[in-house]
Parts: structure tokens; sequence; C-alpha cells
């Protein structure tokens, strides 16, 4: 697979043998006459397909774009299930990405980053990186570091989990793909072979929808989420203060320094956890409140009332975020017990202020808002808290749906 970014030496080799030595001549001389090749066709983002073509482990790579009929695009890489661009009509009719990342695989491939990705086997923390499951201790690769040797198994292995893997891609419509990963039997320590596979879908014109599914041959846990960042005002170099949130929660989980879950559920009432009325979210982001002073912002699963009985209500909003600037309101759905928000808190900041991305931008703290679906962190420890744990015979599913308008 070749692509536009090949060395004038290597681009040279390939005419000569895709088009001979008499075609290259040809070449010379159209080039000497002052024709230009083609422009690249970019997506409505502005990205360029070519920028996402490479081969991984022999795999290939690509972006693939999703249309809605509603003047949504949606666009994604199978290099760990990216969502690497989402455009929706703002209040005036103007498509705006809504998303960070980058604008090509490379950075994408040499950053450890977790931007638009489709996060297995674990998504968020288990604490350092342990747990039993059927009298069996089960020890994951530990990629998460604190002080104090507090070193926790984060997102299913970082750079060497799913965010990081390429996906079999196939894309049966316009408005649909599904990738599938296969995760060996004690890939960073996680016990059973897992199929699994990610749904992106555009539903009811403007509505991102996604579901999870996955088997395995070995009990094992799993927990998948999306790992979309956030910012609806299209403003990618201020911090995203004026955005507006909401969550559907009258409790969180309290976490330690190393932003473990200590297992005890609090009361979001009368501290600045509690977004069940919505506003900005700069107006706390700065608090002395213990919780938001350790995560340098908000950085903590919300225990959603939409899920009661073991049973999440994925037709009733658990959260939302808006944009008095583009008048962009997104309101998300799913069947999982909790959302993790997580506001930027470490872009911007060492080093990362002067990393370019999408569009020749640099991303400062707090500029964005994630907003994921899953168990609770730590669930495997927990067995009080909904489980994470698959068995052989049965089907992971898990549900997110995000719904944009305007207002």
């Amino acid at each position: 697979m070749y692509n536009i970014t090949q060395t004038p030496k290597t681009m040279k080799k390939l005419k000569e043998t895709l088009l001979g030595a008499g075609a290259v001549m040809v070449l010379a001389i159209t080039s000497c006459t002052g024709s230009k090749s083609a422009e690249p066709q970019l997506t409505a983002s502005g990205l360029d397909p070519a920028k996402f073509e490479t081969v991984v482990d022999g795999d290939s790579v690509k972006l693939y774009t999703l249309k809605g009929d509603k003047g949504m695009e949606v666009c994604i890489t199978n290099y760990g299930g990216r969502v690497v661009s989402l455009m929706v009509p703002d209040k005036d009719g103007k498509l705006v990405d809504v998303v960070l990342g980058f604008d090509n695989i490379a950075q994408y491939m040499e950053k450890t980053t977790d931007y638009g990705s489709s996060v297995g086997r674990y998504a968020n923390r288990i604490n350092m990186g342990k747990f039993v499951l059927n009298g069996d201790t089960i020890q994951l690769k530990q990629n998460d570091k604190h002080d104090g040797g507090r070193d926790h198994c984060l997102h299913g292995g970082g750079d060497t989990g799913w965010m990081n893997k390429v996906y079999k891609a196939e894309q049966p419509d316009s408005a649909t793909l599904k990738l599938t990963i296969e995760a060996k039997d004690g890939e960073n320590g996680f016990p059973g072979t897992v199929v699994a596979t990610t749904t992106y879908k555009i539903v009811n014109g403007n509505t991102l929808d996604i579901v999870w599914e996955a088997t395995t041959d070995k009990p094992t846990v799993i927990n998948q989420t999306n790992h979309n960042y956030y910012n609806l005002s299209g403003d990618l170099e201020n911090a995203a203060y004026d955005q507006v949130l909401y969550v559907n929660a009258d409790s969180f989980t309290e976490s330690d320094e190393s932003y473990m879950p200590t297992g005890k559920i609090l009361k979001v009432e009368g501290t600045p956890m509690d977004f069940r009325s919505p506003h900005a979210v700069g107006d706390s982001i700065k608090s002395d409140y213990y919780q938001v002073k350790n995560a340098h912002g908000y950085d903590h699963n919300w225990c959603l009332n939409t899920y009661k009985d073991g049973k999440g209500d994925d037709t009733q909003v658990c959260a939302s975020l808006y944009s008095p600037k583009t008048g962009l309101f997104m309101e998300m759905f799913t069947n999982e017990p909790g959302v993790q928000v997580y506001s930027g808190n470490f872009q911007g900041v060492n080093g990362e202020e002067n990393i370019v991305r999408k569009l020749g931008k640099k991303y400062p703290q707090h500029v964005s808002v994630c907003l994921e679906s899953q168990k609770y962190p730590d669930s495997p420890n927990h067995p009080e808290w909904a489980s994470p744990v698959l068995n052989p015979g049965e089907k992971y599913y898990s549900h997110a749906a995000y719904k944009f308008t305007t207002k």
C-alpha cells in the first residue's frame, strides 16, 4: 500500500514499477510543462484519507467515512477503532468538527494517546493490575505509574491494548462501520481469547450510535468504551470552560491520589461534582474540593441514575454537553452503570502544549470533555458493583449513543 508521503526516490521507483520507463518520461515532460498532480480528495473535516493508509504487522490501515442524511460526517480509522473527526451542523448550519485528534496515522502510532479510540479489553483502571477470578489471581500489565509503587492497569494496557491494534473493518453501507478484533489468551495478562466488535452507525440523522459485543473461550473481564474528547465550540485553542455539562447522577465513586476508586460511593449534593442542574465546566474545575484538586479537574466515575436493579435504560439521557458558541447540544444515552467524565486535565501541560494536532492546532489544558460509558473502574475487585465478568457461552453487549441537536 502506498501513500503520498513516500520519498522522491521511493516515488520514482514506484512510478517505474507501475508505469514502465516510457511512462516515466511522459511524467517528467508533463512536470516540466507545469501540469499539477490531482488534488487529494479531502473529507468534510479536511482529512486526507491517503495520510491514514499504512500497514501494521501485515494488516492494512485505512480511514473510513460515514455519512448521515442531515449533514453528520464521522471519519474513523481501524487503527484502534478511533473516531478521528466528527462533523455536525451548528445553529447556523455550519459544519463543526467536535472531537480532538491528529490528521495522520503516523502521529497516532508514535504518540501514546487514547484520542477517539475504542478502548478494550478493560476501560479505565484496575487496582495494581490485579484481581481474583474464580479463585485464580490474575496479574495484568501495570502501565499506569504513580508514586509509591501504585501502578495500575489502565485501558487494557495502554500502548499494547486495543487502542493500538488494527481492527478488521467492514462497511456494509455509507452510515455503518463494523470493526472486529481478536485478543489472544494472556494478552497483557487477561485470560481468554476474546472476539470483540465495535459497530459505529449514524442513526436518525445526527446521532452517533455505538454497540460493543464480545465472546470469550475462558472466563474473563471486559469493559469497552469510546474515548472521544469533545469540544462543541470548535475552538480548539482555548480551554472549553464554557461548555455546559449535565450528568444524571446522585453519586460518584471516590478516588484516591492515583485516581483509583476507594470503594466509597459519595453523594454529589453540596460538592462541585453535582451536575444534576447543568452548568459550565469552568465554574468548578479549579475548586479546592479534594477530589477535583487531586485530579487537576474532573476524572471521575459518576453512578448513573439511569441504571437501576442491574439494568441500564438507554432511552433516557444520562449526560449532556452544550456549547453556547455554536448552539450544539449533545445528549448521551447508555445501558452502562457509569460514565467517566474527563476534562482534559493533562492536555497542554508537560510538553503536550507543543504538539501540533489536526489543522495545525495546539491544544491547551481543559480543551475538551470526555463522556465514557462504562462499568465502574476497578469493578473486578468490587463484587458489590455491576459485574464485568464474561463467561464462555455468554455475549457481552454495551451500548452508547450521542445525539446532536442545536438550541
